[in-house]
């Protein structure tokens, strides 16, 4: 018998902050992307700039920073702009996308593609550092709470159990490629 691999051939895009942390994101997401890849998912990942010249990186960030300083806000959308454009992109070609919340960070970009992918009717699969119970109101409100986690670790294992799963015909905005028997 064949093994279930549900997620097979998907993509997912990895939301969460990088313009106001000193690693700009990196961690985190060089942690769980190899998970991902054993998956055979195909994982687009901001910080490893997944659109063909769309460049977000701590240079970028320093000149934007730049810009400010010296006032000059009339450029940085004309310069730059495209970075949200292909981040929006980026959750619209997704299959599912997945966000680190942290609260002790503001988030600005990664509400917005939290709002598209739901709008989208995607799964939107969440992990906050200070834990589910300290994630914001509206995000509950928006997301069901079994898609939001205490840990990255809790999430892959919700992962593992979707790409296993024997039947899912209650796993709403999850869609499969393929033949799946339920």
């Amino acid at each position: 018998m064949n093994s279930i691999n549900n997620l097979n051939g998907m993509r997912t895009y990895l939301i969460g902050a990088m313009d106001r942390i000193p690693d700009g994101g990196i961690a985190w997401r060089e942690y769980i992307t190899p998970y991902l890849k054993a998956l055979n998912l195909s994982v687009l990942n901001p910080c490893n700039n997944p659109m063909f010249g769309i460049e977000e990186n701590h240079n970028i960030r320093e000149r934007i920073q730049h810009l400010k300083d010296m006032g000059r806000f009339d450029k940085i959308r004309i310069e730059y702009g495209n970075i949200r454009n292909a981040d929006l992109r980026c959750v619209d070609i997704s299959d599912f996308v997945i966000c680190h919340v942290d609260m002790d960070v503001h988030m600005c970009g990664s509400y917005e593609e939290i709002v598209t992918a739901n709008r989208q009717k995607k799964p939107v699969l969440i992990w906050c550092k200070q834990g589910k119970k300290n994630v914001p109101n509206w995000l509950f409100f928006m997301i069901p709470h079994e898609h939001i986690f205490n840990t990255i670790d809790d999430l892959l294992i919700f992962l593992h159990n979707i790409n296993t799963s024997t039947d899912t015909r209650n796993l709403k905005r999850w869609f499969f490629l393929g033949e799946h028997k339920t």
